[in-house]
């Protein structure tokens, strides 16, 4: 008898598990309903900044044509899951219907964590999380002008990237003293800091927005930031982190995690057997990810236990990371802020050339632990491979 599987979000995770499991599913046991809350399938959010220059959404889409024609799978595009009874199994959807299911996979993401400050909700304030953001952002460019991005991590200097690409002037507040604060060190920090200040991006570093003025209009009109600066901009860029979307989890009455999220073991699974969670809404052991590459890891996991197989438990992730912002390289991997006990740090700056570097070995003085690298990644793949073989 065919099962049916409700998956609650259609991201790039979501898609992953519908199409691993559809690829496993030999036997067609399972029937899946998929709940889209945006009004398009899945695409490469992390292409997302493609968009501004004109690339069509077509060309970021995930789903297929065989996808949307496989008749074992039911995809439901602008129709969110607002609600799961687990006594009845039920999964109450935006659109008033209700779905009952044999499994249900909570793949819901996050959201932007907009900062409460005055004026956070004014026309002219923007998110930088999805397709539709960034149509509106593109429609709101005024070029000439100055536009400000809250928050320096890698979204937020995309969004400044993408703010420079439509001829805007692009200010980066960030409230801790360097951009980029979780993969690189102060001294990355300052490299990375000229390098971006010379190609016109204005930092504003460990201060705050305090608040957002409206103009006569109404909409956005100006900055105002602890430092007592004022930039007058009609266009302000919220991507100052996410938040998981738990909402579901949290009114089923399942555990969440102390930091958000749902807590869920190393196969993914809740607190209710029939209930698993995936990507950025997952809090493993008490932990989020938000990377995509450990969302698919967790998509295979689940897979393995729907389908029947020996399920691996998920490793835990490789958060190496690089990538080049604004034309710059950055790559920050294992414990680059040297958080191990009787870590060794050697770190070069060479002014002329614009570039860091760092190394962070174990006691013994042989064995890499992490690496930073600003303004010239070249070395990634040989220290992250040296990483790994240790």
């Amino acid at each position: 008898m065919t099962r049916t599987l409700v998956v609650a979000g259609h991201g790039m995770v979501g898609h992953r598990l519908v199409e691993d499991l559809r690829s496993h599913d030999r036997t067609d046991a399972w029937h899946v309903i998929v709940l889209a809350e945006e009004s398009v399938p899945a695409y490469d959010r992390v292409a997302l900044s493609s968009r501004v220059d004109g690339r069509g959404a077509d060309s970021l889409s995930l789903a297929g044509p065989a996808f949307l024609a496989d008749p074992a799978v039911d995809l439901r595009l602008s129709t969110a899951a607002v609600a799961v009874d687990r006594a009845a199994r039920t999964v109450h959807c935006s659109d008033g219907t209700r779905l009952r299911y044999d499994a249900l996979v909570l793949a819901t993401g996050a959201r932007p964590f907009v900062p409460p400050v005055p004026g956070h909700d004014l026309p002219g304030c923007h998110r930088y999380r999805t397709l539709d953001d960034v149509d509106s952002i593109r429609a709101a460019a005024r070029p000439g002008r100055a536009g400000v991005v809250i928050g320096g991590g890698l979204l937020g200097l995309e969004a400044a990237n993408a703010l420079r690409l439509l001829g805007m002037e692009p200010h980066v507040v960030e409230l801790a003293p360097r951009l980029m604060p979780v993969q690189v060190d102060d001294g990355g920090g300052a490299v990375l800091a000229r390098l971006i200040g010379e190609l016109g991006v204005r930092l504003h570093l460990a201060t705050a927005t305090t608040a957002i003025d409206a103009g006569p209009d109404g909409r956005v009109a100006a900055v105002r930031l602890g430092d007592g600066t004022r930039i007058d901009t009609p266009l302000v860029v919220f991507s100052a982190g996410v938040r998981p979307r738990d909402e579901l989890a949290r009114d089923a009455g399942l555990p969440v995690g102390e930091r958000g999220g749902v807590l869920v073991d190393t196969h993914c699974r809740t607190a209710d057997p029939r209930i698993w969670a995936i990507g950025d809404c997952a809090a493993v052991d008490g932990r989020c990810y938000g990377l995509v590459a450990p969302g698919y890891r967790m998509a295979e996991t689940v897979t393995a236990q729907l389908v029947g197989l020996d399920p691996a438990p998920f490793p835990g992730a490789d958060t190496a990371t690089r990538l080049k912002l604004l034309g710059v390289d950055v790559a920050s991997l294992g414990d680059a802020h040297a958080t191990t006990p009787g870590a060794i740090e050697f770190a070069t700056t060479d002014t002329r050339a614009g570039t860091y570097r760092k190394l962070v070995l174990a006691p013994d003085g042989h064995t890499l632990l992490g690496a930073i690298l600003a303004g010239d990644a070249s070395e990634y793949g040989a220290l992250r491979a040296s990483l790994v073989h240790h």
